[in-house]
């Protein structure tokens, strides 16, 4: 199950859509464009467009997974009591008086740039269930960071 808000199963949604409409016609297009072009067993163009069209289904193939068994959090039900999906966080590291804020999205929603992390991510799970004037040692890439909860919120 993949729990994620109603903005990103509509982006989702959306993008599998364009995906369908859009580029699957188009991927067909190119592979009988590259097929009109004579022999096919040494017909580089066309094994392009194959292996383009093959990615594309997969793709298609697993979005439509995900929308699937997709869940959508009611974030009107969810409580700033303790770090969950859809939180977002603000914490100091300890050791650097660094702070950070993140929200804890699902893997399709992940976008670092937005300060959204994946909830599979070290720094999320580490949080998880965790409360306010928490402390937690979290084993990320790059060693050890003791992370200090000061804030949790959802945004709606």
């Amino acid at each position: 199950m993949a729990y994620m808000s109603q903005e990103g199963y509509d982006k989702l949604v959306a993008e599998l859509q364009h995906l369908e409409s859009v580029e699957r016609p188009k991927a067909s297009a190119a592979i009988a464009e590259a097929a009109d072009k004579g022999d096919l067993s040494e017909n580089s163009e066309y094994d392009a467009a194959k292996e383009a069209q093959r990615h594309l289904e997969a793709r298609i193939a697993e979005m439509k997974m995900t929308v699937a068994k997709a869940k959508i959090v009611d974030v009107s039900r969810l409580s700033t009591d303790a770090v969950q999906i859809m939180s977002t966080v603000e914490m100091t590291n300890v050791k650097t008086n660094a702070k950070m804020k993140y929200t804890i999205v699902s893997e399709t929603e992940a976008n670092l740039k937005l300060n959204k992390i994946s909830i599979k991510t070290p720094i999320a799970q580490g949080l998880l269930n965790k409360k306010v004037g928490d402390e937690v040692e979290i084993n990320i890439p790059r060693g050890t960071i003791t992370l200090r909860i000061d804030k949790i919120s959802i945004d709606a």
